[in-house]
């Protein structure tokens, strides 16, 4: 019904326009999506303010890229319905869309959603931006919140909004769990100091994937220095086939302990199969790997869906960037397999645990990493032992991935600090990407 009675609208403002013969149409009608509209000349003090909506009026939909069998949409799955059970929603006033493509499904999902009255609308996929900024230009009164987006800070659009986690910190967590196991197994006589090789499954590689796999590997490497690691990617953000290959792979080229940041069962399993130690994301794999799970770090999206509904109920502004933290509880661990973990590995998550939230340690700290050779870009320096100390970032979103911004600040890369999606894409020393095409 909206989108009918938007395109009546429409059609009476083109007849009044030619009537008129002065009137030029609008930038924003002309605009493609992908353009921000020019921002207001008026201070943000003097917009007009947003009534809110009661409790028992809101409805809230929610999209996802797969369903309850991809670890990744189960972790936002339970989140959403966590947060609206939180916030006392019943379950008519919330809507869970599985299954939905990046591409022009996300757009009729989300225009649908609108339709039935949903006032906010949130999709959890990297490839769902652009189809929820078409959803936002063309229902201005529903506020759409994107999880992984990199756009809402240059959109320009109140009603648009993307938010992250500093899950890097986790993944960096994660790796020092890892790290403690390659040290067992060196002191064991398992496996040479020069044999500490892990495995990481990837899906793309985009910065998303790239920092949370260096982060893990700079996490293992704090407690192992002779740690190295190979790195696949499948081209998929689920694919249960290609990611137990992938594992398998690298399980037959020497890694000792395997990681992922792809969605399903495939590599945990291949791990179990192999008796080889795996280390995983977005939940526990404990009953894929009885023998082989370690721990997982996932990102909490609950405190986020509970703020950003909370605010739509108060009439209140949602931030354009949303970065939770190991603070606010949207980035946690799951409880160690202390059957599989080595000992002394609580203690020491919880030691640097503390240390990243003080600020004393940061994840990225160039002092610990090197790039060197065909790694080094233009947008970046480097000094003679090859630490990074200067890094111009792509944050601001173009499609030549043009360095926009400096983010090397005190020594450290300083990680979704100027959005909230991560934007750390570096090949660094002592990590091997076996197969760049994705």
């Amino acid at each position: 019904m909206k989108k009918f009675l938007a395109l009546l609208l429409a059609l009476v403002m083109v007849f009044a326009l030619a009537a008129c013969g002065e009137a030029e149409p609008s930038a924003a009608s002309d605009a493609p999506a992908s353009e921000a509209p020019e921002a207001s000349d008026a201070p943000a003090s003097e917009a007009p303010e947003v009534a809110g909506i009661p409790l028992d009026e809101i409805k809230v939909g929610f999209i996802f890229l797969h369903d309850e069998n991809s670890t990744y949409d189960l972790n936002f799955i339970n989140a959403a319905k966590a947060a609206c059970e939180a916030l006392g929603l019943s379950e008519d006033q919330y809507v869970l869309r599985t299954n939905v493509p990046e591409g022009q499904e996300c757009y009729d999902a989300a225009a649908e959603l609108a339709d039935d009255g949903c006032n906010i609308v949130f999709a959890d996929s990297f490839g769902h931006e652009d189809f929820m900024i078409q959803a936002a230009r063309e229902f201005p009164d529903v506020q759409f919140c994107h999880a992984t987006g990199t756009r809402a800070h240059t959109e320009g659009l109140d009603n648009f909004h993307n938010a992250f986690a500093s899950i890097y910190e986790g993944r960096y967590l994660a790796g020092i769990a890892a790290g403690m196991k390659l040290n067992e197994m060196i002191e064991a006589g398992e496996i040479t100091e020069d044999q500490a090789k892990m495995g990481y499954v990837g899906a793309y590689t985009y910065a998303e994937v790239i920092s949370g796999y260096t982060s893990f590997y700079l996490g293992a490497k704090s407690v192992c220095p002779s740690v190295t690691m190979d790195v696949t990617f499948t081209g998929s953000w689920y694919d249960e086939t290609a990611e137990k290959e992938g594992a398998n792979n690298l399980i037959a080229g020497g890694c000792v302990l395997i990681s992922q940041h792809a969605d399903s069962l495939g590599a945990p399993t291949a791990c179990e199969n192999a008796g080889v130690p795996n280390v995983s994301y977005n939940g526990s794999t404990i009953t894929a790997g009885p023998n082989t799970y370690i721990i997982s770090s996932r990102i909490d999206w609950a405190p986020y869906y509970e703020m950003a509904i909370k605010a739509v109920m108060d009439g209140t502004e949602i931030p354009a960037d949303y970065t939770g933290n190991l603070s606010t509880g949207s980035v946690v661990l799951t409880d160690l397999n202390t059957a599989v973990a080595a000992e002394g590995t609580q203690a020491a998550i919880d030691e640097a645990k503390a240390k990243l939230e003080s600020g004393e340690l940061h994840v990225f700290d160039c002092s610990t990493f090197t790039v060197s050779g065909a790694n080094v870009k233009d947008t970046m320096k480097v000094d003679a032992d090859g630490h990074l100390t200067s890094y111009m970032a792509d944050v601001n979103t173009d499609e030549a991935y043009t360095g926009d911004t400096e983010v090397v600040h005190d020594g450290y890369f300083s990680e979704s600090e100027f959005r909230s999606a991560p934007y750390f894409d570096l090949f660094i020393d002592g990590i091997n990407p076996l197969d760049t095409a994705f």
